[in-house]
């Protein structure tokens, strides 16, 4: 049983304190963070994240290294490590930029910003996936999107009894058209696999302006930061910047249905959960993954013939 460390308000102020000339004098403020790296606001420059537990330090350092791998590969601020080390006994700390802007789910991304993401997208495909293997970073085999189909079509008949959402919207992901949009052979990059709101800073313009939360990161299906990206942004959106990183109809329709069924699931076992009311409900994500595009209209598949990427 992993053992989890809680850092008191002393010891963050007296880490501060250690790594910077004005620590005694910035205003240190909790920054949510996640249950694996709980982070502080240090003034209006800097993050400070602590892992809690040694895996939680094992996927730091990690992540580290890999931001270093990524950073020339990506036309985004990925955040710098100023300052690194060890808080407590084999549990790790690392003090980070802050990349000015707000959370994704706040401000909407604009056409120029879909342009960052498309090379956010791109860039992945770039950086050598044996150089981040070498990193520690695990291969993750391709979801089945029959499977998600098929959970995806439970969770909606508890939200319709909820009067959350229609199933009959699910029926278009067929059998069929499931199989069609299976992963191509041989299509697997880097995959920053967390692409959610909180992840993307996106400035007042709607510029995309930085990539958080690389811990999640694994070699597999780039659809699923498609997917996020439906989620985190909307699917025409997320769809407009696949394209223009270069992904054809089928990776594009498949994050789709991955976002969409993905969607469904999470809110459905939020439902059946204690209903205490914190965090909210996913149902923003689960409407801008339902978003309709034109994609899905002009899409039809022959023999297998369209381009996979």
């Amino acid at each position: 049983m992993t053992r989890t460390a809680t850092p008191t308000a002393d010891t963050v102020r007296h880490l501060v304190r250690s790594l910077l000339p004005d620590g005694g004098g910035a205003r240190i403020t909790p920054a949510g963070g996640d249950a694996g790296h709980p982070a502080w606001f240090v003034g209006a420059r800097h993050v400070l994240r602590l892992a809690p537990d040694r895996e939680a330090a094992r996927r730091q350092r990690r992540e580290l290294l890999l931001r270093d791998l990524v950073r020339p590969h990506l036309g985004v601020a990925v955040p710098v490590s100023i300052a690194h080390g060890e808080w407590a006994s084999g549990l790790t700390y690392t003090l980070d930029t802050l990349v000015p802007g707000g959370p994704g789910g706040r401000r909407d991304v604009s056409a120029v910003g879909e342009a960052d993401l498309a090379g956010l997208l791109a860039g992945l495909r770039e950086v050598p996936a044996d150089r981040a293997e070498a990193l520690g970073v695990p291969r993750a085999a391709p979801r089945s999107l029959e499977a998600l189909r098929t959970a995806a079509g439970r969770a909606a008949e508890l939200l319709a009894a909820a009067d959350e959402f229609d199933p009959a919207r699910l029926h278009r992901l067929t059998a069929s058209a499931a199989a069609r949009l299976a992963p191509q052979p041989g299509a697997a990059f880097l995959v920053h696999h967390g692409l959610t709101a909180g992840h993307l800073v996106v400035g007042g313009e709607g510029r995309v302006r930085g990539v958080l939360g690389w811990a999640d990161a694994v070699v597999g299906d780039p659809t699923e930061d498609i997917a996020g990206l439906a989620l985190a942004v909307g699917a025409p959106a997320a769809v407009r910047a696949a394209t223009l990183a270069g992904y054809g109809a089928r990776p594009c329709l498949r994050g789709l249905w991955l976002a969409r069924c993905d969607g469904l699931t999470r809110l459905a076992d939020r439902l059946r959960g204690p209903g205490d009311g914190s965090p909210p409900l996913p149902r923003a994500p689960l409407r801008r993954a339902w978003e309709p595009i034109l994609l899905e209209r002009v899409t039809e598949f022959r023999d297998g013939t369209d381009e996979p990427l």
